[in-house]
């Protein structure tokens, strides 16, 4: 069944005109009155809803069951991340997505090639939150994470913050050790929030900044991994994956 996702309020039996961009999903896939759809809003479960009519820019449903299933990690991962050049943000943000991140937040860094401001920087996160959503209803997710606006790292390493059970940072310098291991001083329940940098990974001074910030300095291994794969390495074993 063709999944949505549909930031609206959502209640038993309401009639509703899909989102714009909803609707034009719903028109490619030539979807008619009478088939059956399910949407979710990201505040739990899902719901199937039966197209009622299908107009040139615009279509209309019906809200039928809602299904609280919840497909989430029992751990909250937050990832920070300098960003990766070209399209290797973009499909960061979507494997991430999948896999059952909670919230990424784009990072400026001293070796970033991509350079993001104002206008542009503000265009680039609601297209990576649109990657995140378009995850999320391939993959059953319904809880789309949210997407940081871009920040330089040194601004958020002091943004004060809810400390989580456990901030790791992907480091190259002495004294790391393996990220299954410290994992194991949290219950498996904990939020974790964990930096990584971009090609080139951090500055020692970003790294620096980050351990005295209360980073645990880790490492995934002997193999030098591109940036948005440690990142998802990274991911993926701290949410038991």
């Amino acid at each position: 069944m063709p999944r949505f996702h549909c930031p609206v309020p959502l209640s038993p039996g309401a009639q509703l005109t899909l989102p714009a961009g909803v609707a034009r999903h719903v028109q490619v896939l030539r979807l008619q009155p009478g088939a059956v759809i399910t949407l979710f809003n990201g505040e739990g479960g899902e719901w199937a809803a039966s197209i009622l009519r299908m107009g040139r820019s615009d279509v209309e449903v019906q809200l039928q069951s809602h299904d609280p299933v919840e497909r989430e990690p029992v751990r909250a991962v937050h990832l920070a991340m300098g960003m990766p050049a070209n399209e290797r943000m973009d499909w960061l943000v979507e494997k991430a997505a999948e896999l059952g991140v909670a919230s990424i937040t784009p990072l400026q860094t001293a070796h970033s090639v991509l350079r993001l401001s104002g206008e542009r920087a503000q265009k680039k996160s609601a297209h990576w939150q649109s990657v995140a959503a378009a995850a999320c209803e391939q993959c059953g997710g319904n809880r789309v994470p949210t997407v940081q606006p871009v920040q330089d790292l040194s601004a958020w390493l002091k943004t004060p913050a809810q400390p989580p059970a456990l901030r790791c940072v992907l480091s190259l310098a002495e004294g790391t050790r393996p990220l299954r291991e410290a994992l194991q001083v949290v219950p498996a329940d904990r939020p974790v929030t964990f930096l990584s940098g971009p090609e080139g990974g951090l500055s020692a001074q970003e790294d620096a900044l980050a351990r005295a910030a209360g980073f645990v300095p880790v490492t995934l291994g002997p193999r030098t991994l591109r940036a948005e794969t440690a990142a998802l390495v990274a991911l993926a074993q701290t949410l038991g994956c």
